[in-house]
């Protein structure tokens, strides 16, 4: 399985990040499958990095294999739904865009990519109506509507068919909006879609 991830997909984000040109086509990089953090284990702050950040997004699981998807038959293709945490070191990542380098490493480092439970996408009547969010420690630090992406779910999907082809158990996380920020150790990470608790994790 791979993890494809989605940058700069809520505008409010990329204006708190300085990032002021309009995108005309979604921006897609990857995770590898070592990043994956899940059932509840907890995130332990690499020792590279002095200025790791949450970034709360909606995850949506891809459950056919799909090559040049069409938008109108994208929604076939992922069965479920979950909220996940794109851990980044934002310091790495300003050093290697200073460089001109790729920034990978500070996006798909090991347990970067936390991942709630799954739900049904049948449970939900539109998925690009939903509201997400982050708790630490009992207050919630971000939020999310999914009604804001600046690429629809659907639509990265297509377009990121023509490149890649998509085999069932990949993941899409699908962007963050505005309000990320640092984690240190010893915090408590719940997030939520809707109101339901779907992830829940501390940081070590």
């Amino acid at each position: 399985m791979k993890i494809i991830a989605v940058g700069m997909n809520y505008a409010r984000h990329n204006e708190e990040l300085g990032h002021t040109l309009e995108n005309k086509e979604p921006v897609i990089f990857m995770k590898p499958d070592s990043a994956i953090l899940k059932d509840g284990k907890p995130f332990f702050i690499p020792d590279f990095s002095n200025e790791v950040h949450y970034e709360t997004e909606l995850v949506v699981r891809i459950n056919r294999l799909g090559k040049n998807i069409a938008p109108r038959f994208a929604h076939r293709y992922y069965d479920a739904l979950t909220v996940g945490i794109d851990f980044t070191a934002r310091d790495l990542q300003r050093q290697f865009r200073a460089a001109g380098n790729p920034w990978e490493l500070c996006k798909g480092f090991d347990s970067s990519a936390a991942i709630g439970t799954f739900v049904p996408v049948e449970r939900f009547a539109d998925v690009q109506n939903l509201r997400f969010h982050l708790d630490i420690d009992g207050n919630t630090v971000q939020q999310g509507d999914t009604a804001d992406m600046l690429f629809k779910i659907d639509d990265i999907i297509a377009y990121v068919s023509r490149f890649v082809t998509l085999k069932i158990g990949d993941l899409l996380f699908t962007g963050t909006p505005v309000g990320v920020g640092p984690v240190s150790v010893g915090q408590h990470l719940e997030g939520y879609l809707e109101a339901e608790k779907l992830l829940d994790f501390y940081i070590r």
